[in-house]
C-alpha cells in the first residue's frame, strides 16, 4: 500500500533534498491505522514538496522530497508532530 503526493514542478526545480522515516509499530493493524490517518493530511505546497507513504511488516515508511531544505525540515516536522499525535492515540485506544 502506497500513497502518493504528486507533484508538478517547473522545468528548473529539481528534488535536491530528501530524508526517509521508517516507524515500527506493535502491528501491521497499528501501523495502517496510522498510515490512514495521516494519508489525508496531504503537503500544502505539492509543487515544492512530496511525500510517499507505505505501509509492510508492521512498518511504516515515509520518504520526503523537498527543492529546499527549509521545505524538506518544515514538512518532515510537520508531520512528525502529527504522527505523535497518531502513535499515542493508537497506544490509549488502541488493542492491547
Amino acid at each position: 500500500m502506497a500513497a502518493t503526493v504528486p507533484a508538478t514542478t517547473r522545468s528548473d526545480q529539481t528534488w535536491d533534498f530528501s530524508c526517509n522515516l521508517d516507524v515500527n509499530f506493535e502491528s501491521e493493524e497499528h501501523a495502517l491505522i496510522a498510515y490512514t490517518s495521516l494519508a489525508v493530511d496531504k503537503e500544502l505546497q505539492p509543487d515544492k514538496v512530496r511525500r510517499v507513504m507505505s505501509v509492510s511488516n508492521n512498518k511504516l515508511s515515509v520518504h520526503f522530497e523537498a527543492i529546499e531544505a527549509r521545505l524538506l525540515r518544515a514538512s518532515f516536522s510537520a508531520f512528525v508532530d502529527v504522527l505523535t499525535l497518531a502513535t499515542r492515540t493508537i497506544q490509549e485506544f488502541g488493542q492491547k
